[in-house]
């Protein structure tokens, strides 16, 4: 059989148009050459394993190329030309904040001191307040725990001696007492007279209680109701001071009679009494150093 122009005939590829399929010389002379299928089974799977091959790399590639333009645009949107291993992204750790925060700070301030209560009895300068027997001893009446103690006569006298009895007013005399205020409270037949002293300074109070004695007693105050008592009576009196004040108590029975250690309410009645007038001068101090800081 003739191949026309001399030469093999051409290679047939089914992948490719107007390719001549080969025929096989296995026929005799005069009949028609069949086709190998088998080979060009084998052939077309050949052809569809490369293909196959060619597509998965190229998607590879693809892949490899696509996640390495991920990692550029995320390298360039952080503004760094960093490798993107994540720890070299995190801030070092001086660059982190704090986690407290910054405490605020604050110009260092003092408040001024209380003011003290008795500086403003403790001298005529600052001790300006009203003064007077119904100033210290308010009401008709005074009540300390479970007593009651009705008020009676007042008496305010600048000649301090004149008020005063035995040793006394020679002390206050000497010490420069300027004024001289008596009360006199009730308990059924018991009576109590308490004279509060006023010096300019406390130094002279301080003075006149250190050289009083037990013979430096105050006059009782009788009348408005109430008799005479400790007059010519043993009767117990007691000596104190507080700031520029000297206060004193003589306390006995109205019936003239003395008054022995086992009276236990007279010298209770004479102990209100001196409690109830340390008590008003610290209140007077209070009231003035309160009104002193509202200025």
């Amino acid at each position: 059989m003739s191949y026309g122009q001399g030469g093999p005939p051409s290679q047939w590829d089914p992948w490719k148009p107007q390719s001549q399929q080969p025929w096989s010389s296995g026929g005799g002379s005069g009949s028609g050459q069949s086709p190998d299928w088998a080979a060009l089974a084998d052939a077309s799977e050949t052809r569809h394993k490369r293909r196959r091959l060619l597509f998965i790399g190229g998607g590879a590639i693809a892949t490899v190329a696509i996640g390495t333009a991920v990692a550029v645009a995320v390298v360039s949107a952080n503004g760094s030309n960093q490798a993107s291993d994540p720890s070299s992204q995190l801030p070092a750790t001086t660059d982190l904040p704090s986690i407290t925060g910054t405490v605020p700070s604050f110009a260092p301030t003092s408040a001024p001191p209380p003011l003290d209560p008795k500086d403003f009895v403790s001298s005529a300068q600052k001790d300006r307040a009203p003064l007077g027997p119904d100033v210290l001893f308010p009401g008709t009446q005074l009540t300390m725990g479970d007593t009651v103690y009705k008020k009676g006569p007042t008496a305010d006298t600048r000649n301090c001696a004149s008020a005063a009895k035995a040793t006394l007013p020679k002390v206050l005399t000497d010490n420069g007492c300027s004024r001289l205020l008596r009360v006199t409270y009730t308990k059924d037949d018991i009576a109590v007279t308490v004279g509060v002293a006023v010096f300019d300074t406390e130094a002279q109070a301080a003075k006149a209680k250190q050289q009083a004695d037990a013979k430096s007693i105050i006059k009782s105050l009788a009348g408005g109701g109430v008799k005479e008592f400790c007059d010519g009576a043993v009767c117990r009196s007691t000596t104190n001071a507080y700031g520029r004040y000297a206060y004193f108590t003589l306390s006995g029975f109205t019936a003239a009679k003395n008054v022995t250690e086992k009276d236990k309410a007279v010298f209770a009645t004479g102990n209100d009494l001196a409690e109830f007038t340390f008590r008003q001068i610290r209140r007077r101090g209070e009231a003035q150093a309160s009104a002193a800081a509202e200025e």
